[in-house]
């Protein structure tokens, strides 16, 4: 089974929210439903970037690093790492939020 991590933002507060899942899609759609505590308040949530891990032990691992980042610093993560960025739109728009 693979795990992926993840970042996603919320337009509405203005933040991302970075979490590990086995199921990227179920994820979304808990976020997004407000079935989730952390992130009821910000929905909609747009995935902006994810990466694939082999174990939950490693997905572990990289969530805690990502977690600790400020929003700066996230922002540079994400370009830096930019495979992992769904779409050229999200690219842009990550592009435009590191401007600020």
């Amino acid at each position: 089974m693979k795990f992926h991590v993840y970042i996603i933002y919320s337009k509405k507060k203005c933040s991302f929210y970075k979490g590990q899942t086995s199921n990227i899609t179920e994820r979304m759609k808990r976020h997004n439903n407000g079935y989730e505590k952390a992130t009821k308040t910000g929905v909609p949530w747009l995935l902006i970037w994810k990466m694939e891990k082999e174990s939950r032990s490693e997905a572990l691992i990289l969530e805690k690093k990502l977690k600790n980042l400020s929003v700066k610093r996230t922002l540079e993560f994400i370009l830096k790492y930019n495979h992992g960025i769904p779409s050229s739109d999200v690219l842009l728009m990550i592009q435009k939020l590191s401007e600020c």
